[in-house]
């Protein structure tokens, strides 16, 4: 398997992140249409049968497709010593079920998500809807893209964006600090926003589809969560940025938690003006 990137994601390593996704999907719902049991974490977060089925399934899959790239999923992150992971320059990154609360509550809005990380940049990513089997994919080099059975449509973001503002707020971490920078941006446009729950990685992807403008989020989340789709998003065109207006990085610290962070399409919005500083 060539694994180089100097020219773009090759076809092969694109075809086959994206057919293991796809598997992953399928053990996700052969759970979903079940009764199934719930667990907790340490830190209480919720885990199901999928979750498990779903890092089994990727991490068996990238190693026999690329052996010489380490994977950190986050139902295994924990076994990772943190001098360990740092002295990887390039991995992947994954969450095998993001959205368990959602999944939970079965309203669809979950997803898989991989992504391949070289020296901190997250190059290349897909995210799967099980449920749906919508698919995207892509890097900031070759650009985004829909997968519709074997067929891509190319993705761009809406800009300039247009009033009304599409805003996406996160169905299970809404907080005051995002109600306070939406009242913000609705005050800056005469209120003509019309704000989106949606749940996991599905917000980057429909910023990435012009189907929403910004995603504001504060509070905790971690790299699995935003790598695969932020290389989604900067493949259409938008970024990723924190409160400084640098794009996110990844594997670079001792923490694996994010900051708080702006996922936008049109960059040229003056989201900064809507911070709370």
């Amino acid at each position: 398997m060539n694994t180089s990137i100097a020219g773009g994601i090759p076809p092969d390593l694109r075809e086959g992140v994206i057919a293991i996704a796809r598997e992953a999907a399928t053990a996700i719902l052969a759970v979903y249409d079940s009764e199934f049991a719930i667990q907790h974490k340490d830190d209480r977060s919720p885990l199901t049968a999928a979750d498990l089925a779903a890092h089994r399934c990727i991490v068996a899959g990238l190693a026999a497709l690329t052996p010489d790239i380490p994977v950190l999923s986050e139902e295994s992150a924990h076994e990772v010593a943190t001098a360990t992971r740092r002295g990887w320059s390039r991995l992947w990154v994954v969450d095998p079920l993001d959205g368990t609360r959602e999944f939970i509550k079965r309203n669809g809005e979950f997803t898989v998500n991989i992504a391949l990380v070289d020296a901190g940049e997250a190059v290349f990513g897909v995210v799967q809807a099980p449920v749906t089997g919508d698919l995207w994919h892509g890097s900031a080099s070759s650009g985004a893209f829909r997968r519709d059975g074997d067929r891509d449509t190319a993705l761009r973001v809406r800009a300039p964006a247009q009033a009304p503002l599409r805003v996406a707020a996160s169905r299970s971490h809404r907080d005051a600090r995002t109600e306070a920078f939406m009242a913000r941006l609705a005050a800056s446009v005469d209120g003509a926003v019309e704000p989106v729950s949606l749940g996991s990685s599905l917000k980057f992807c429909r910023v990435a589809e012009g189907r929403l403008d910004i995603y504001p989020r504060f509070g905790p989340t971690s790299e699995w969560d935003t790598a695969a789709a932020q290389c989604v998003l900067e493949g259409a065109g938008g970024a990723v940025l924190d409160p400084r207006g640098r794009p996110f990085r990844y594997n670079q610290r001792e923490t694996l938690l994010n900051g708080d962070f702006v996922a936008i399409g049109d960059t040229a919005l003056p989201w900064r003006e809507w911070l709370d500083g």
